[in-house]
């Protein structure tokens, strides 16, 4: 059987983009095998030949698969083989999703898997970027339904200077990493971490980028054109027209609308409760073989009827105003032995975050594809129990979502931690999420800021972060904007813009939608509107509460002081197979990390401690010379004198004539083992040999 390979490339940001169509994996649906520079992704669509049975969702899932064979590395560990996706496969993955989803029919149920597979990696290319063009070409040319294609494209900013899609160096020095997808018109999806950028600019570079989308979208329609399959027909999951009609009659709208308008979400859950009840009564009368139909039937109407209320009406389900942030509140120091902890509220939406500090030792390891990323110094984890929305489900550890959580809030509060140098700990928060009614992301970043801030980490400024929704009618200009969005408008609106920063600019922004796109305006208004809340977040909730990082650690922290000492004398603090490191960490009960640098962190919850073997330490690295002083321990005795512990690995001998002015027949007459003694050095000799004398009060 012949095959033929068609290939298409395009210059992007000063790279070659190549995509090779019917080299390998011709039994997909559609297939793509994209290189850019050197870094080549396979990226794969399928679809299943008919509809999931008793779903109200459309089955998508997306998997970006690292090996790391791709950079040349061996795993490590014992199986040596990749094992469960890394954090950075798994937030991939999402940014991947986030922009195509909404571009796949609404009824559609056929389950779709599109897999991206990383192969090679060039450091100066993007495998992430070339996945999330991958993925939109294997869909855009097979049969699977998709209004698309999208194109995706990271901006940095160097030195003032916009750059697209930057090179390892470029990526050391940015100011800023935005991800912007587009479709063919519009934005349909921004990912952002900065560094305090203004509004004006980041809208700016979210349209230089969306700017270069469209060359990618352009060349990808080039694809299609050449090698796209026609689109399947599909069985489409919507509700019998009949049987939405005949829900509404039963309800009624002015029914439904009572039903729906509450800032209780126990409340309304039980007003639709009755409702429910009502529908089925009169189907089973009537027509039961339409009872199965209810339960999506009134989720329609209930969408519906919110959307119009917003829309049409103004009316949000809970009576706010669009531009109206629910009950805030803030407290510091609500755990009693943790080293920070704080809880923000927002209306139903609670968080508690708390902070934990510990040696630079413990930071986290990693073993993934990207150079500048070998360990991970601040790790922010998100936690989201099923209680929270009153529902019974078993824990099963963090999901997709919550790592994705975790990372923005980590996201937004990079820019704002000290450097290593300033407070040489690892930091951990965790945001346990104990009540939600939207925005709960959002919230774990106001209420890590408070938790830092309370466990004594001099954070540059203090951190909010806010989400507004949307609502659109059948034009661009039919539109409605909401802050600060609850559950029920989350659900049924059409987006979440998240944007988290300080009063001075934009730390990390998060937006999905479930339409095709936004038009400038939007954007525009949504990042401004964030921005006058999260000014009035941190004005009068989060500063009142705690007005600035406390001055001292916790009491219950470990205190950690930071030392420096010439690389060539780290030998001799290690000592022979870690002898003499080990005694002083024995003998003071301290924790010691040394880096190559000469750099030394000395940990513990005891100052006196560290004080101990700071000394020791000093002595261990300090030159011995003639007239300096010393207070040691007899290690050794022998006829001719005794051997005084100078330092750990350095000890001089105290001659019997020099232990008094007077004649001593016997060493141990004066001294015995284990005794404390001062003692001043007399000379060194050429060998290095130290010669001590005794000194007497």
């Amino acid at each position: 059987m012949n095959y033929e390979v068609k290939t298409f490339t395009m210059e992007l940001a000063g790279r070659t983009l190549r995509a090779e169509i019917g080299r390998v994996a011709e039994q997909a649906n559609g297939a793509v095998l994209l290189s850019y520079g050197d870094t080549v992704v396979l990226s794969t669509a399928t679809a299943s030949e008919k509809p999931r049975e008793g779903i109200d969702f459309f089955p998508l899932s997306i998997e970006y698969e690292e090996r790391l064979y791709s950079v040349g590395k061996i795993p490590g560990g014992f199986i040596k083989r990749e094992g469960k996706p890394s954090e950075n496969s798994v937030l991939t993955s999402r940014v991947i999703d986030r922009p195509m989803r909404p571009l796949f029919p609404k009824d559609y149920r056929n389950d779709v898997a599109i897999n991206n597979l990383v192969l090679s990696v060039d450091q100066n290319a993007s495998p992430e970027i070339t996945a999330m063009i991958g993925s939109s070409i294997a869909v855009a040319i097979s049969d699977i339904p998709f209004n698309g294609p999208t194109a995706s494209t990271i901006v940095g900013l160097v030195d003032g200077e916009f750059v697209f899609n930057p090179t390892r160096d470029q990526k050391e020095k940015s100011q800023m990493t935005l991800t912007v997808a587009s479709t063919k018109d519009k934005v349909i999806m921004i990912e952002a971490g900065a560094n305090e950028i203004p509004e004006a600019q980041v809208i700016d570079a979210i349209y230089k980028g969306h700017e270069i989308n469209q060359q990618v979208v352009a060349f990808i329609n080039t694809i299609v054109d050449a090698c796209g399959k026609p689109k399947k027909a599909y069985t489409s999951a919507d509700i019998p027209a009949e049987i939405y009609e005949a829900v509404v009659n039963i309800i009624t709208p002015a029914a439904m609308e009572t039903a729906v308008f509450t800032d209780e979400k126990q409340v309304r859950e039980g007003n639709l409760k009755v409702l429910t009840e009502k529908v089925q009564a009169a189907f089973a009368e009537t027509n039961p073989d339409w009872v199965s139909y209810i339960g999506d039937a009134i989720y329609k109407f209930e969408k519906k009827t919110v959307r119009k209320m917003i829309l049409k009406d103004q009316k949000r389900p809970d009576g706010r105003k669009v531009d109206e942030i629910r009950f805030l509140s803030a407290e510091v120091d609500i755990l009693p032995r943790t080293h920070g902890s704080a809880l923000f509220r927002r209306g139903q939406t609670q968080v508690l975050t708390i902070t934990t500090l510990g040696p630079l030792a413990e930071m986290q390891r990693l073993d993934g594809l990207d150079e500048l990323e070998e360990n991970k110094r601040y790790m922010h984890h998100y936690n989201f129990p099923s209680y929270s929305v009153g529902e019974t489900r078993a824990s099963r550890g963090p999901g997709r979502r919550e790592i994705g959580h975790g990372a923005l809030a980590e996201r937004a509060l990079v820019p704002v931690l000290p450097s290593e140098e300033e407070f040489p700990y690892a930091i951990r928060t965790v945001s346990e999420v104990v009540s939600s009614n939207g925005s709960t992301s959002q919230g774990s970043i106001c209420a890590s800021t408070l938790s830092l801030m309370a466990a004594g980490v001099p954070l540059k400024k203090p951190v909010a972060g806010i989400s507004c929704g949307l609502v659109t009618g059948d034009t661009d200009d039919d539109y409605i904007i909401l802050t600060d969005i609850q559950g029920l408008e989350d659900f049924f609106g059409d987006m979440d813009f998240k944007v988290a920063g300080t009063k001075d600019g934009i730390t990390a922004i998060q937006m999905d939608i479930k339409i095709e796109g936004l038009t400038r305006e939007i954007v525009e208004k949504a990042i401004y509107d964030t921005q006058k809340s999260r000014y009035h977040i941190l004005d009068e909730i989060m500063i009142p509460a705690i007005p600035e990082p406390r001055s001292e650690v916790s009491f219950y922290a470990p205190k950690i002081v930071q030392t420096k000492v010439n690389p060539e004398k780290i030998s001799e603090i290690i000592g022979q197979r870690g002898k003499t490191i080990n005694k002083i960490i024995e003998e003071t009960g301290v924790k010691i990390d040394i880096e190559d640098d000469g750099r030394i962190f000395v940990c513990s919850t005891d100052m006196a401690s560290i004080n101990r073997a700071l000394k020791i330490i000093d002595s261990i690295v300090r030159d011995i010379e003639e007239g300096q002083e010393f207070e040691g321990k007899i290690v050794r005795i022998m006829a001719f004198g005794a051997f005084v512990e100078l330092a750990p690995g350095k000890d001089g001998l105290l001659h019997i004539s020099k232990l008094s002015t007077k004649r001593v027949e016997k060493v141990e007459d004066v001294v015995n083992i284990g005794d404390i003694v001062k003692v001043k050095v007399l000379e060194v000799d050429k060998q290095g040999r130290i010669n001590l004398g005794l000194i007497t009060e």
